[in-house]
């Protein structure tokens, strides 16, 4: 083996950790908090792969302080987390509930208080109940009601939290909540699907002036959207047009409208008659200038065409010679990422961006010496953070980096199923034991830079 080299970050590179609020918060019935579509998703049978729910979670809740200070032992100073909006807003829409308020207000002060830039996320997926009842995302009031949502965190909050986000990953709130029914709210139709994305990014661009209005000065605005880097099966041109497809699915519907104020029009023709009804002044509200896109990577996608496949005739190939995470769907891929940023990068006018989630499931255990040893997930997070360095060697502004998740955590259809974590949590004791991985990032984090 050769020297080790030494990758040195940009000065001010953000290392941090990010979770959302009902997969570590529990305390679903405290004070004031209503229910969200997820609470009534995952207590239907079947729904979670081991029949868990978020009702305790990580009961971040109460254990925040000891949370907060162990983040700040290891060192790890930036932290994305979202928050609840049945906790604010208990109906979805009417009189903010002030006890949610100030449990918010509670949580960013003890954040300062230790050293921890707060990243607001303000929608990650548990949409209050009501609201769900008259359509949820399918319905365009409820873009409405999510800014008057917004309105009430930031003006309590928007001189205390400089940096948020609006939405994390529409695609997943609208393709697998609303298309392949394996998130809440449980529903299988396109159609609705679109509309359910539409009406989150319409939502998007009306909360990004209101942002800004209460936030102090250098507020910080931008969205969280899940990418893929997509390669097709082989050089024919079925599987180059399938891979087309399922990069404007997945990528380019979600990205166009917010930088370029426009739906792709290879993938309107394609969807026809199921595209989402867009009314006058809808794209230029949806494309409010942001200040950064977060960009949540885990794998990358090899697609092929197929004609008795889903909605987009394609289908995904998985490569034997590929290794492939503890969720065997997923590859193993850093380069994607690294081509990934550049992509963005390149096609989207260069905005900043930041690796808003990265990490990989493991069977971690707490062996004999009382330790979590996970030299698997040391090795992914060291080439993801590699390529990242590379991908602003070539062009790209990324300007910070979060690991999902600073701790094991109700992971939605999975439960606790897959641990994703630097820090493991006993779900039965609630006690936390850094891991291996969380030490080795500690230690990224306050060098500000990577031997490889």
């Amino acid at each position: 083996m050769g020297t080790p080299r030494v990758l040195e970050f940009p000065q001010g590179f953000a290392w941090g950790t990010a979770t959302a609020a009902y997969q570590i918060e529990g305390a679903v019935a405290e004070d004031g908090r209503g229910p969200s579509i997820w609470d009534t998703f995952a207590r239907q049978p079947g729904r979670i792969l081991d029949g868990t729910t978020g009702e305790a979670a990580c009961d971040h809740f109460h254990r925040y302080p000891d949370d907060f200070r162990l983040m700040k032992d290891l060192g790890l100073r930036h932290y994305r987390f979202s928050i609840a909006w049945p906790r604010v807003v208990p109906a979805g829409s009417g009189k903010p509930n002030s006890k949610g308020l100030d449990f918010y207000e509670r949580l960013v002060d003890s954040m300062r208080e230790n050293g921890i830039e707060p990243y607001a996320t303000l929608y990650h997926w548990d949409l209050p109940l009501p609201l769900q009842e008259t359509g949820g995302w399918t319905n365009r009031a409820t873009a409405d009601r999510f800014v008057e949502y917004v309105d009430a965190v930031t003006r309590r909050l928007g001189k205390k939290i400089h940096r948020w986000m609006t939405h994390n990953e529409p695609w997943v709130v609208a393709f697998v909540g609303h298309l392949y029914g394996a998130h809440a709210p449980g529903l299988t139709d396109l159609r609705t699907a679109l509309a359910a994305a539409h009406t989150i990014l319409l939502s998007h661009g009306k909360a990004v002036p209101v942002i800004r209005a209460n936030g102090a000065p250098g507020t910080s605005v931008g969205i969280v959207h899940n990418l893929e880097w997509i390669e097709p099966a082989s050089r024919r041109e079925e599987d180059r047009a399938a891979a087309a497809r399922h990069d404007g699915a997945f990528n380019r519907w979600f990205l166009d409208p917010v930088f370029r104020g426009s739906y792709p029009a290879d993938m309107l023709a394609w969807y026809g008659k199921n595209a989402p009804e867009v009314q006058q002044g809808d794209l230029a509200t949806i494309k409010a200038p942001i200040d950064f896109l977060g960009v949540n990577y885990y794998t990358r996608r090899t697609i092929a065409h197929d004609p008795t496949g889903d909605f987009l005739h394609v289908r995904r190939v998985s490569l034997p010679f590929v290794p492939h995470a503890d969720y065997e769907e997923w590859e193993v891929s850093p380069e994607g990422l690294y081509r990934l940023l550049v992509r963005v990068s390149e096609d989207y006018g260069r905005p900043p961006l930041y690796v808003t989630e990265n990490g990989t499931p493991l069977p971690d255990v707490i062996g004999p010496d009382g330790a979590c040893h996970d030299p698997v997930r040391i090795d992914y997070l060291g080439r993801h953070a590699a390529a990242i360095w590379q991908a602003n060697q070539d062009g790209a502004d990324v300007r910070g980096y979060f690991v999902w998740s600073i701790m094991d955590n109700f992971e939605w259809n999975l439960g606790f199923t897959k641990r994703f974590g630097l820090v493991h949590v006993d779900c039965s004791t609630q006690r936390r034991t850094v891991k291996d991985s969380g030490r080795w990032f500690s230690a990224v984090a306050r060098e500000n830079r990577l031997s490889i």
